[in-house]
């Protein structure tokens, strides 16, 4: 029979969660020594294997194998050229994952090693195969570990840190939670380190709307900072992972939350359920949720990002955020109230294209106020354009130069030949949510502007 004072049993739910975590270089390598901080990393796989314990599923995402290398290497600061930084990654990138594997042999916890490029994801079959990869090893009990392919990535084919690589990962596997561990308890509204009357942001529902201070600009040894978390945690709650920012020195605060964020949503489930007869006569059947809240502890200080209420999944996020665009196509109001009403992109709602792509390859759809004449650039646009959303589109940018403005009718008669009449079909178009807009913030601007992340979302100029 189960302690009525353990929790435990109230939290387990008839469908396990899966939980990514994200660690950069700094929770894992000093950032003077380059040493590896065992007291974390232990912290860690104990975490890890509570959480499977509690019936999860556990995602790693590791930096740190360029670190690594460094201390394997005695180089003291990290290099600027390409070369170096991938044989570092390469000589770093075993021993990494041979620390993890006999850490977490003493636990008898199974590991796995998933090393993935910009390439890997931007191709639609790699991309499922390294879904169907990750979602197999954790049917097996297996703890994959996933990082950038440092060894091979070049700046055309990186994620640029792995913030971004841990939001594409949580999305890939439908994850439930992505926690971003970082040198900070969680979100303020100002520096904590300058601000002593810094206030926490304990709950974000909408991320373009908090101003929050992400002067934090990441460790010598990483690339990342708490600008790049809120890139992260737009991602992947657009993808409806709750995203967690909480402080790496303290890992074992990730079991807490998710204990007290299980109990809470069935607490606050059986508060909405409709009220049995039995339960009517027996109000104490009733009451099992909410001693189930009382009895786990409220969870340490952290910044939790809710996810969509529609979360975009699958194809579409993978349109939206794992392709880079090679152009844009420029619409008009009509054509993207057609989108949003499921209907394919027609050429008769193209105003102008921008760039050099062919045939299948992504491009950026920016809505513009249509003229009803040319202007004096010989534009029939005008205004600075918003972004909506990201398309695969059926004709090449010489070709959609061509029949723009056309009827789909007319399109063989201008080319010869009509592949579809749609410029790009329905399947082929994701639209952005309008909180999820995927803004890379780019600080001197925030600095500039003292907006926070709101300004991100009102300066379209970004």
């Amino acid at each position: 029979m189960a302690d009525p004072g353990d929790p435990t049993p109230y939290m387990k739910g008839p469908k396990p969660l899966i939980v990514v975590i994200k660690l950069g270089t700094s929770s894992i390598v000093d950032e003077k020594t380059h040493e590896p901080l065992l007291s974390i990393l232990t912290l860690i796989v104990e975490t890890a294997v509570k959480l499977r314990k509690d019936g999860h599923k556990v995602v790693i995402v590791s930096s740190g194998a360029i670190g690594v290398g460094l201390r394997r290497m005695d180089v003291e600061k990290r290099p600027k050229h390409l070369s170096k930084l991938q044989a570092l990654a390469a000589i770093g990138q075993c021993r990494l994952m041979s620390l993890w594997d006999s850490l977490f042999g003493h636990l008898r916890q199974p590991i796995s090693q998933i090393l993935l490029t910009r390439n890997d994801i931007a191709d639609r079959t790699r991309y499922l195969n390294a879904q169907n990869t990750i979602m197999e090893l954790l049917e097996m009990g297996v703890i994959p570990i996933v990082n950038e392919n440092d060894t091979l990535a070049v700046a055309e084919i990186k994620f640029g840190d792995n913030d971004t690589l841990s939001a594409i990962t949580a999305a890939m596997v439908h994850a439930n939670f992505l926690f971003l561990m970082t040198d900070v308890d969680c979100l303020y509204d100002k520096n904590p380190r300058t601000h002593p009357d810094a206030r926490p942001i304990e709950e974000v529902e909408d991320i373009g709307a908090i101003r929050a201070d992400v002067s934090s600009a990441g460790s010598s040894l990483g690339t990342g900072g708490m600008s790049t978390k809120i890139v992260a945690a737009r991602l992947a709650t657009s993808a409806g992972v709750t995203t967690v920012i909480t402080k790496s020195s303290s890992p074992g605060n990730i079991v807490k939350i998710v204990r007290y964020l299980q109990a809470r949503k069935k607490y606050t489930s059986s508060q909405h359920s409709p009220v049995t007869g039995e339960e009517a006569e027996d109000p104490l059947s009733r009451s099992t949720a909410s001693l189930a809240l009382d009895a786990i502890e409220k969870p340490p200080l952290h910044t939790r990002f809710l996810p969509l209420s529609q979360p975009i999944r699958d194809r579409y996020f993978w349109i939206l955020h794992g392709l880079a665009p090679h152009g844009t196509i420029y619409i008009d109001v009509g054509a993207h109230r057609a989108l949003s009403d499921k209907a394919g992109l027609l050429p008769v709602g193209v105003l102008d294209v921008e760039g050099n792509f062919a045939q299948q390859e992504a491009v950026r759809l920016v809505v513009v106020e249509r003229r009803t004449e040319p202007g004096l650039d010989g534009k029939l646009w005008e205004g600075p354009g918003v972004e909506v959303g990201r398309a695969l589109v059926n004709y090449a940018a010489p070709e959609i130069s061509r029949i723009k403005g056309h009827r789909s009718t007319q399109i063989e008669s201008i080319l010869g030949y009509a592949d579809s009449e749609y410029v790009a079909d329905r399947d082929s178009v994701s639209l952005f949510r309008r909180e999820s807009r995927p803004v890379t913030p780019v600080l001197d601007k925030v600095n500039e502007n003292g907006g926070g992340v709101a300004a991100y979302e009102n300066d379209i100029s970004l």
